[in-house]
């Protein structure tokens, strides 16, 4: 695997690794963040399945489900040939700390540097919205709504 064809994100959230689990896991909390439907199975194979935007669906199975520690599912688009459901990987860790947690996220597996901007940007927004609901607060519409994205 080429380094450079990895996306990495580190994220401080002002809340304990079991709400932030529970925001990555649960279908309903999902949706406070991103996306406007979800399937989620979080066990080993169990479905991983949101419409991120309201245009666009994510689509993999859970590879390692370690409660409110770690989360690995693969990853891909609905639709697409240069990135297909399942070809790419997503690792996400939470680090209890005093303060809340830190979120640890690798994503894997993409074909090009294009396609690595384009996650990078797409997680962090969606980072960005998931430690505002973390916090308690409402992140609002979400502006990304409708967006098909590039491949």
């Amino acid at each position: 695997m080429q380094e450079s064809l990895v996306v990495r994100r580190e994220t401080h959230i002002a809340a304990p690794p079991a709400a932030v689990f529970a925001l990555l896991t649960d279908p309903e909390k999902i949706l406070r963040w991103m996306g406007t439907e979800a399937e989620i199975e979080p066990q080993p194979e169990g479905l991983y399945l949101v419409n991120v935007t309201g245009a666009r669906f994510a689509r993999g199975a859970f590879r390692e489900v370690v409660p409110v520690h770690r989360l690995a599912y693969s990853f891909g688009w609905e639709g697409s040939e240069v990135v297909p459901p399942g070809s790419s990987l997503v690792e996400i860790d939470l680090i209890e700390q005093p303060d809340g947690t830190l979120l640890r996220l690798t994503h894997t597996g993409l074909p090009s540097a294009e396609q690595c901007a384009g996650h990078a940007e797409g997680w962090a927004h969606y980072l960005d919205r998931l430690g505002e609901a973390a916090a308690g607060r409402d992140p609002g519409p979400d502006p990304w709504h409708g967006r098909t994205g590039s491949d």
